[in-house]
Parts: structure tokens; sequence; C-alpha cells
């Protein structure tokens, strides 16, 4: 399908894409999730044809896309601003692109009804596009990407400018459409959530290149480098020292963890803190464990308590956060024992 090798475009002399190189296979949603200036959008113009890459190659099936024009590459955009013809109506809107086409107006009506019911809007047809809602128009931007039949779907913040409620309804709404279709896709957005939901396979981009590319799962379970983690908020992010015995010394205390990096004693090495499984031990129990339990063991005060659904975010003084199933008093000194499961060397 979609092959990109050492992709290179630069920005008022500055590097934004640093050799992008990925794949979308048949039927395959991928998203391109980062920061604002991360060179996702950038990236998305290039493979539509918008924009030229200053080095590397774009091809589909194996031919060479570099001379083939945007209007030829049969590949749909999705903006996040609709870019809906005010004066049309919802049918004309849909079907502007077929008529583009010169397809015949039975089968340009056929294709409008058959995209309209895909999106959940059929009967509004003669609807003007100014009356509808913020996500109707979104449905229908999608509506005319689809009728072409396109080889590639594209998306580029699509749901950006849409409240909470209606972006997750939409998010449900074209996870469906995207896997009945088996259109395959590339999906620009910097909302984690957005991605996770949607996507077969996450590519984060920082400085223009992509720093960890695995499924939803994968990727949240192991980011792979300080900065992904905390721009995925997985957790508390923070340094240590490796001491001989293999436990990490930290500003928080000591932690033992398993790690696959080669480091030596004396190395300070990043470390991820999850703030799920962190077990509140009584002060009995606390002062029971033995000198070899030390590890794992934090104390801290607790600054701040705030209810989160099923459990309870607590904040201590030192910055640290855990999600507890009991609230602890505000000011109250705990003991947390830390699962090695919970802990994270990511350098």
């Amino acid at each position: 399908m979609l092959e990109i090798s050492e992709l290179y475009k630069s920005y008022e002399h500055q590097p934004l894409l640093k050799g992008i190189s990925f794949s979308v296979g048949p039927g395959e949603t991928v998203c391109l999730l980062g920061a604002s200036g991360s060179g996702k959008s950038t990236l998305l113009r290039i493979v539509a044809g918008l924009e030229t890459p200053e080095a590397g190659r774009l091809c589909w099936d194996g031919e060479d896309l570099a001379p083939v024009p945007a209007y030829r590459r049969g590949f749909g955009l999705v903006f996040q601003d609709y870019a809906l013809f005010p004066h049309l109506n919802v049918f004309e809107n849909v079907a502007f692109g077929l008529k583009m086409q010169n397809l015949p107006s039975g089968t340009i009506k056929l294709r409008v009804t058959n995209a309209l019911e895909q999106v959940n809007l059929s009967g509004f047809e003669g609807r003007d596009v100014t009356d509808l809602s913020g996500g109707e128009q979104q449905r229908v931007a999608l509506a005319r990407a689809l009728a072409p039949r396109p080889r590639l779907l594209m998306f580029d913040e699509p749901l950006g400018a849409l409240d909470r409620n209606l972006r997750e309804r939409l998010i449900d709404e074209l996870r469906r459409i995207l896997h009945t279709s088996r259109i395959p896709a590339i999906y620009v957005t910097h909302d984690q959530e957005e991605a996770f939901s949607l996507a077969d396979r996450v590519l984060l981009l920082h400085e223009g290149q992509i720093v960890r590319d695995g499924t939803p799962a994968e990727v949240w379970r192991e980011p792979g480098s300080a900065w992904a983690a905390n721009f995925l908020e997985t957790g508390n992010i923070f340094e240590g020292v490796l001491r001989p015995d293999g436990v990490v010394e930290s500003p928080w205390g000591a932690l033992r963890l398993p790690c696959r990096h080669p480091h030596k004693p004396g190395d300070r090495v990043s470390l991820l803190l999850r703030p799920a499984g962190a077990r509140v031990l009584s002060a009995e129990k606390a002062d029971g464990r033995k000198a070899e339990d030390e590890a794992n063991s934090l104390v801290g005060r607790v600054a701040d308590v705030v209810f989160r659904q099923d459990r309870f975010k607590v904040t201590l003084t030192n910055g640290l956060y855990f999600y507890l199933a009991e609230a602890p008093q505000p000011g109250a000194e705990i003991h947390l024992e830390i699962p090695p499961s919970a802990i994270q060397c990511l350098a």
C-alpha cells in the first residue's frame, strides 16, 4: 500500500521532518500523534501531494507518487474546518468531487446516497450546510471524502473544533466507518484519546522524528522515552542513579525494578512510576518491614486528594501522585509500597 521512506522537509531554513519512514497497510488506520509543530500536518500535506519533500520517497503499491499530482492520487482529505461550500446543499457538497470526475448522474446519486448513509445523514440531501451543527458538518465533509471511494483517507485534526461529548460520539462512529469500509487511513491529532481510540498503530512524532511506533497498547505500556511518557501523561517521571546492587536511588527513595537497558553502576536513568498499583501500608506494617524490603517503599505527606470516578488521585507534597482506593486525609503522612511492575526504566 503506502510506503514512505526517509522524508525530509525544512521550514524557514529549519529542519521540520528528519528522515520519516513508515507504511500504511490494507485497511489499517495509522495515527500520527504529537504536539503542535512536530511536523504532523506537513507530513500529511506531502502525502496528499499539496507539498513537496526535499528528499525521500512516497510509493503506492510500488509506484512512485512524486510525479503524480494531488488530484490524481485518489486520496481523500478531511480537515478540521470542514472546508464545505456554503452556497451548496448537502447533496451538492458530497457530489462535488464526483462531478469533477464527470461521472454519470445516476452513479453520482447512488454514491452520494451511500456515503450519507455511512455517516448517518440519510435524508439530509436537501439541507443547507449552514443550517447544520458542527458535528453534522463534519459528517458531510467525511461523506464527501468517502463518495469518490478513495484509496487512502487522511484526517487533519478533524474533531478539534468540537466539544468533548460530540467528539467522543464521532470517534466511535468514525472507528466504525473505518473498520467497515476497510479504507486505509492516516489520522493526524495531538489528542491521545482520539489516537488510542481510532488507531491500529500509533506513531509518536517529536521534533520531526518518529520516536515510537506500535499499537495503542504497546505505546501506552512502553512509551520508550521520558519525552513520550510525559507527553502521554503515563505517570510520574524523574531520574535516579543506579547502585551496584541494581537498585535505583531516587530523590523519593530506593526503587528496585527490572531494566533491559545496558546501564552501569553510577549511571543516571530516567524512571516512569505508574500512579496505579501503589498500596498504603499501615504504620505497624511500615515499621515491621525488613531492611531488604526498604526498596520500593516511599514515604510522603498528602498535599491534595481528588475523587476520580472509582478511585482517588492523591498528590504528595513532593509532587508524586498516585491513584488509591481509599482517600487519606490531606496533611497526613503515608507509607506506600510500590510493586516493581509499576516502575519502568525509560533510558
